[in-house]
């Protein structure tokens, strides 16, 4: 099969699926699955980029059965099973059958069609997100039901989980859960059965009392999680879980589990610092780079708009609002939609209709200093830019307390079609002095994965007994980083504040300029401002790195009579990263004008000791 990457160049979805032939597939596999992922590549219905990527995938996989890199097939069967079992679920709110709809078919084939070449469960981790008032309930609940009731036959000792973010949003969960059962038990075959397992649905549970099986309801309040090995977790709201602390106790526990389940199902939330927006970029890009087989046996299902602007577009909802495909219930949703965006625009509360209805991230602080949208659009993969030899403005900010020490590295370049641009880059130095020589308090207090970013080369954790910054270390690893990718420096910016030593061993060692920046808003306006405009006009490019990521996120706007500079909301906010590449741009803004804020008339400004010792050895006066 072809290697098909679009996290390269300008290729589109739509155009890499018209390019390729799936006749076969579309003959040979009817179920209604599959049918919707033709649907929604072939315009007949209307989808993000997100579910095209997801319906790509699937196609792609029907494919690739049978390679020897790809262990998975595709069980029409059970397809069918799921979909008779659903058409027989009553609607809690009416008593009638449930008839599902397109998108929701394409949850249950993807989850229970998809298995291993033994038979057991390919997609052990599932990521499904939709806009509020969608039916997510409904969808757990059949889910939970059907494992529970048929995959759990013939097997004892069982747990299954409902869980949410407290126990009001779980006991919702479990409650829906326990009304859809007593409907469904009410009929054959399911009456015999829950007569023969003794079925009981108790006040916080449901217990198969003759084989043990039971459906536990634990909120992430209680977070009582260690001692339990669910068979099938659902986890709903996990878009409000600031780290993975809690998640992680569920999913140690299911390892031991072969045919687990780990369901998370949520909307998104104002802040992206979660674990439940990283896993979603990080399946967007996997399922970009289709030819990799990094992601599996995780299922990322994202109904989403694809831009803020279709705010102005009712006509494009359905990407995130499915349910406005159903005939009998589009007016009155999309009145009601349409009712909560104009409310909202009013209120001047418009992010809270774009974050729940319309299912996108923002970075939606009234002060923030840069939106989520132009940092996701910087991110460029590492191949794409090579460091080395180039010239770079390198900024630096040293810690305090608990903060983290940055050096920032800027270089500006010419694009293909001489745009003046900068890649940014940072590495940071991180303390655990102050969290009990722990980074794992430390990743959850700051909500930054640093043990993942530092294998990835973004960072270095202090070593130290007593877990603070060695700035010798610090030192080492610049002059390393500058020698390994023969820099040229321009200018050291860096906040004079703490750094008087390691600031004289620069100066008595390099003959790099060194130039001090003022942290108050007089000296940072203009550097503060072109940066931000930069990012606006896609002039900004960065690795995937969530370090920097998270500063720029956390960073927000400080304005007074002077202008304005970055600062953070609270402290355990880290914009250490930030600070340092705005010192950077203090110098770096001037690039391509060949203008300076220091008086230097230096004629080897920038040159190496190599470049400068050899042009005197070699120059003729």
């Amino acid at each position: 099969m072809e290697n098909i990457d679009l996290t390269k160049g300008k290729k589109n979805i739509d155009d890499v699926y018209k390019s390729l032939d799936f006749s076969e597939i579309k003959t040979k596999y009817t179920d209604d699955a599959t049918k919707y992922a033709f649907d929604v590549l072939e315009g007949r219905q209307v989808a993000g980029q997100f579910m095209k990527l997801a319906a790509f995938r699937h196609l792609r996989d029907l494919q690739r059965q049978g390679q020897a890199d790809f262990p998975f097939i595709y069980d029409a069967e059970a397809v069918r099973k799921i979909m008779i079992f659903a058409s027989l679920t009553p609607d809690v709110d009416t008593g009638e059958p449930v008839k599902l709809m397109g998108w929701q078919k394409y949850i249950m084939g993807q989850l229970f069609g998809w298995k291993t070449i033994t038979g057991g469960v390919r997609f052990t981790k599932s990521l499904i997100s939709v806009g509020r008032a969608q039916g997510k309930t409904m969808i757990a609940a059949i889910i939970m039901c059907y494992t529970f009731l048929i995959d759990s036959i013939g097997s004892t000792n069982q747990d299954y989980l409902v869980a949410s973010i407290n126990w009001k949003q779980t006991s919702k969960l479990l409650g829906y859960l326990k009304t859809m059962l007593r409907k469904i038990i009410e009929v054959e075959p399911f009456r015999s059965l829950a007569k023969q397992s003794q079925l009981m649905i108790q006040n916080d549970q449901i217990i198969m009392k003759k084989y043990n099986n039971v459906i536990r309801a634990i909120s992430f309040e209680s977070g009582q999680f260690d001692s339990f090995h669910f068979n099938t977790a659902i986890v709903d709201e996990v878009g409000e879980l600031k780290d993975r602390a809690k998640t992680s106790k569920i999913l140690s526990g299911q390892i031991k589990i072969p045919n687990r389940r780990y369901i998370q199902i949520s909307t998104s939330y104002p802040d992206p610092k979660v674990p439940f927006y990283d896993d979603q970029k990080m399946m967007e890009k996997s399922m970009k780079q289709d030819y990799k087989r990094d992601s599996d046996t995780y299922l990322c299902l994202v109904w989403a708009q694809d831009d803020l602007n279709e705010a102005d577009k009712p006509e494009t909802w359905a990407k995130s609002n499915p349910l406005l495909n159903l005939e009998s219930q589009k007016d009155d949703l999309l009145k009601g939609l349409i009712d909560k965006r104009d409310s909202d625009l009013l209120a001047g509360t418009i992010g809270d209709f774009q974050t729940k209805n319309l299912n996108m991230w923002l970075n939606e602080k009234e002060n923030r200093y840069l939106d989520l949208k132009d940092i996701e659009n910087s991110i460029i993969n590492e191949e794409d830019f090579n460091i080395d030899g180039r010239d770079v403005y390198i900024g630096f900010d040293a810690s305090q307390y608990s903060d983290d020490t940055a050096l920032a590295f800027v270089f500006p370049y010419l694009d293909h079609d001489e745009t003046e641009k900068y890649f940014v880059y940072q590495h940071s130095f991180i303390p655990t002095s102050r969290t009990q020589q722990n980074i794992e308090i430390k990743e959850n207090q700051d909500g930054i994965p640093y043990r993942n970013e530092a294998k990835k080369g973004f960072a270095e954790i202090s070593r130290t007994i007593g877990g603070d910054i060695d700035f010798s270390e610090v030192y080492n690893w610049l002059l390393d980083f500058v020698e390994v990718h023969e820099l040229n420096v321009q200018v050291f910016l860096y906040d004079p504040w703490r750094t008087k030593v390691f600031i004289e061993k620069l100066e008595k060692q390099n003959n790099w300029l060194l130039e001090p920046v003022r942290q108050g808003t007089k000296s940072l306006d203009e550097p503060t401002s072109f940066f931000r405009h930069e990012m606006q006009n896609g002039n900004i490019k960065m690795y995937d790195d969530k370090i920097l990521q998270a500063a720029m996120i956390n960073a927000v706007t400080l304005v007074d009579n002077n202008g304005i500079k970055i600062d953070k909301n609270r402290v355990t906010e880290k914009i250490d990263a930030m600070d340092a590449i705005i010192n950077c741009f203090y110098e770096a803004m001037l690039h391509f004008e060949n203008l300076s804020h220091m008086e230097n008339d230096d004629p080897f400004r920038g040159w190496k000791n190599d470049d400068i010792n050899e042009f005197f050895m070699n120059y003729k006066f």
